[in-house]
């Protein structure tokens, strides 16, 4: 199993755990309220939405992760295509972004889309992530 499908089935269990909002709205008042501990936006989300999550989580200093399309988000999550989603537990957080970060080093080294807002300016850089 690939680590892309790790990250869905965690996605899946958090959400049978009640430890996900999903939707922009409630991926939104999650981050200004304090209790999010991750934001992941689809790969295939607008331009405008992934440039108003990016500037509020870089604000709240929420880490966010681009990723999977909108239909593979929601199939995760048993429901139809999200575009955004919150974890609200650290503990799911935290595996979530050690499986993202190891996809770094293979998958994502060529594609700046997976790489976590943080290290946004690594993707100006030319790809190099020297802040990871």
């Amino acid at each position: 199993m690939d680590n892309k499908q790790k990250i869905l089935n965690l996605i899946g269990l958090a959400t049978k755990a009640g430890k996900i909002g999903s939707g922009e709205f409630m991926t939104e008042k999650s981050v200004k309220s304090g209790k999010a501990s991750l934001v992941i936006v689809s790969e295939e989300a607008s331009d405008n939405t992934k440039k108003m999550f990016t500037n509020m989580c870089t604000f709240y200093k929420v880490p966010i992760y681009f990723f999977a399309s909108k239909d593979e988000l929601g199939h995760a999550m048993g429901k139809e295509m999200r575009a955004s989603l919150v974890i609200i537990d650290n503990g799911f957080a935290k595996a979530v972004v050690k499986l993202m970060n190891t996809m770094v080093g293979s998958e994502c080294e060529n594609e700046p889309s997976h790489l976590p807002a943080c290290a946004v300016e690594c993707a100006q850089n030319g790809g190099k992530h020297e802040s990871i």
